[in-house]
């Protein structure tokens, strides 16, 4: 019985030992997965403009990190580099291009928003679509109560939606 205890005890503390690397490796796999971000490439410099534009209207916005193209860099000086933004919590990224390609943004790939109510689903369409192109105008397509889906004046596409 003397030789039970401590084999007893010694057993637990493995037990708990083991326990507790395998929640830091979970943890540790849990921080370390792989995320899928919008990047948007933008071929005017007008990058930071429409950065701080979306930033300006969602909630839980912010700009996260900023580099800017240097004299030495490809790209035309104080443009943006590469920069992160938070819109409403979600991750985005985004540069100013220095080469030209022949492809631009297109509306087959869109944000989409779920709107809280009406009022933000108004506002958001009509600021969005300030200078932009309306591609299909508020109204109810038989799947929501009201939907809404604008191409905004840097050209991205954007989904409005209020269940």
């Amino acid at each position: 019985m003397k030789r039970a205890l401590p084999i007893l005890l010694l057993l637990s503390l493995i037990a708990i030992s083991c326990t507790d690397s395998k929640n830091t490796i979970d943890q540790k796999e849990a921080t370390m997965n792989h995320k899928i971000i919008t990047f948007l490439t933008f071929q005017k410099e007008d990058a930071e403009q429409a950065m701080n534009f979306y930033v300006g209207l969602f909630d839980n916005s912010k700009i996260v990190t900023l580099k800017r193209w240097g004299k030495e860099g490809p790209g035309k000086e104080g443009t943006i580099m590469q920069a992160t933004f938070h819109l409403n919590g979600k991750l985005f990224m985004c540069s100013d291009s220095p080469p030209i390609h022949n492809w631009d943004f297109t509306p087959a790939v869109s944000n989409y928003v779920e709107c809280e109510d009406e009022n933000e689903l108004k506002s958001l369409f009509t600021k969005l679509s300030e200078n932009g192109e309306v591609a299909m105008p508020l109204g109810n397509y038989g799947f929501s109560q009201q939907f809404g889906w604008v191409i905004d004046r840097f050209g991205i596409s954007w989904q409005l939606n209020l269940q």
